[in-house]
């Protein structure tokens, strides 16, 4: 089968690769990028473990096609924060033990960035309904929508 060339931005970065038709963005950022931080879930869009942003939208990676990507601006949760500076988000979820396992945590943050990017003041319900689409078999959910709350008030302070 023909691979497509694919041009695109990740995390910042323009990169090019070749993808077969049927291979997802997930695929492409875990096996041909080297992004393993976006994880496999289901593979059908309903945990919430591959979320990445497209465009500044909150997108499924198991959904999307890789030859979509062409053109695209997209941010993995390698692209949020660094290790020397968490973004707001990474930080809560680490101070208010938000993450037990932490094979959904990625999805969660990334959901959680692109909420506070389009909300940043969400009530509590704002954030179940926003994170709903991201499943955790561990925490219970409580730690993470406080973590989340807290990231909001930090990120406020920092506005100010």
């Amino acid at each position: 089968m023909p691979k497509i060339h694919v041009s695109t931005t990740v995390n910042g970065d323009t990169v090019e690769f070749l993808c077969e038709t049927q291979e997802t963005v997930l695929d492409v950022l875990r096996n041909t990028l080297g992004l393993t931080g976006t994880k496999e879930g289901c593979g059908t869009g309903d945990c919430g473990a591959c979320s990445v942003l497209v465009d500044g939208r909150l997108v499924c990676g198991c959904l999307m096609l890789g030859v979509e990507a062409e053109g695209k601006e997209i941010v993995t949760v390698e692209g949020i924060g660094s290790p020397d500076r968490l973004h707001p988000v990474q930080q809560k979820f680490l101070e208010d033990a938000a993450l037990q396992c932490g094979f959904c945590t990625p999805g969660f943050i990334v959901a959680a960035k692109a909420l506070l990017d389009s909300n940043p003041e969400p009530t509590e319900t704002e954030i179940r309904y926003w994170l709903a689409g991201n499943l955790c078999r561990c925490t219970g959910y409580d730690k993470i929508v406080r973590a989340v709350q807290d990231a909001a008030l930090e990120m406020k302070g920092q506005q100010a």
